[in-house]
């Protein structure tokens, strides 16, 4: 099993390796340039150790690599707090977040697009306070009133990457049980299902239904996301939830499979108008 560390530091080993290619230089002349034995380079660029954002900032000035958003993205899967120049946010809540879910939210926060099947609940992108809480006290067993408070405050404050400068492009397949299951109860899942109209007129978010009606589907394995980062497709990554950890995929191979199978979805979803209608639908006959 792959965890997101992992998977950064072979992305960003790959990226720097293309990188120093791109800008005419083997291994050994990098590695004079910045004052470090070949090897050092070598395990970077293979991801068989860690690098520091100092070690990656000297690797992209000896590569005249100046544009600040790549800079911004490969400083961040070197783990950087403030690869530009902003402390992250969620380090404030390192005593609430498990491990597995401050590296989804680091993902979220550097990627560009994001695509993602939801089979039971609403993406936490688009889910209303109430409707977050429901969700939190029922996956996490035995949560007093301020640990969940602080996890719906995180859920929350994730939800600004939709209002980012430029914002996160969401397009999210809903299976029709999510706008079934009323989690929270009828009034909360009112309130969820006009926060989902709400959303699906937002230019950067396209909202999908897969209805009942399309049968056994692509999907019924589980849900997943696919983030993708501007530049390079090289740095996409599928995440798989599991109760307890995530799995992430990064092989060619993997990316392309998952990829298919979301545009399968998105072809037996409703249209996002549609979509909208039928969401519309279902909150006024509550």
């Amino acid at each position: 099993m792959q965890h997101g560390p992992v998977v950064r530091r072979r992305k960003l080993g790959a990226e720097l390796r293309t990188l120093r290619a791109g800008a005419g230089l083997t291994s050994g002349q990098a590695a004079r340039l910045v004052g470090w034995h070949q090897s050092k380079v070598s395990r970077i660029e293979t991801g068989t150790s860690g690098v520091k954002p100092a070690d990656v900032r000297l690797l992209l000035d000896a590569y005249a690599v100046h544009d600040a958003q790549l800079r911004r993205l490969l400083l961040a899967l070197a783990g950087s707090e403030d690869g530009d120049g902003r402390h992250r946010w969620w380090h404030a809540y390192r005593g609430v977040l498990p491990p597995t879910y401050r590296d989804f939210i680091s993902l979220e926060s550097q990627a560009t697009a994001m695509r993602t099947l939801e089979t039971t609940v609403v993406p936490g992108l688009l889910q209303t306070a109430e409707y977050a809480r429901a969700v939190t006290r029922a996956a996490v067993d035995g949560l007093d009133e301020e640990r969940l408070d602080a996890l719906v405050e995180v859920r929350l404050a994730r939800q600004h990457v939709l209002r980012a400068d430029p914002p996160l492009e969401l397009n999210a397949v809903l299976d029709e049980a999510v706008l079934h299951r009323e989690v929270g109860g009828p009034e909360v899942m009112a309130r969820q299902l006009e926060r989902l109209v709400e959303a699906a007129r937002l230019p950067q978010v396209r909202l999908q239904v897969l209805p009942f009606s399309a049968g056994a589907h692509i999907g019924v394995t589980g849900p997943f996301v696919i983030f993708s980062f501007s530049h390079t497709t090289d740095l996409d990554v599928v995440v798989l939830d599991h109760l307890t950890s995530s799995l992430h995929l990064d092989r060619k191979e993997d990316l392309e499979a998952y990829t298919e199978a979301f545009d399968a979805l998105r072809f037996h979803a409703l249209s996002a108008e549609d979509s909208s209608d039928f969401i519309a639908g279902l909150r006024q006959s509550r």
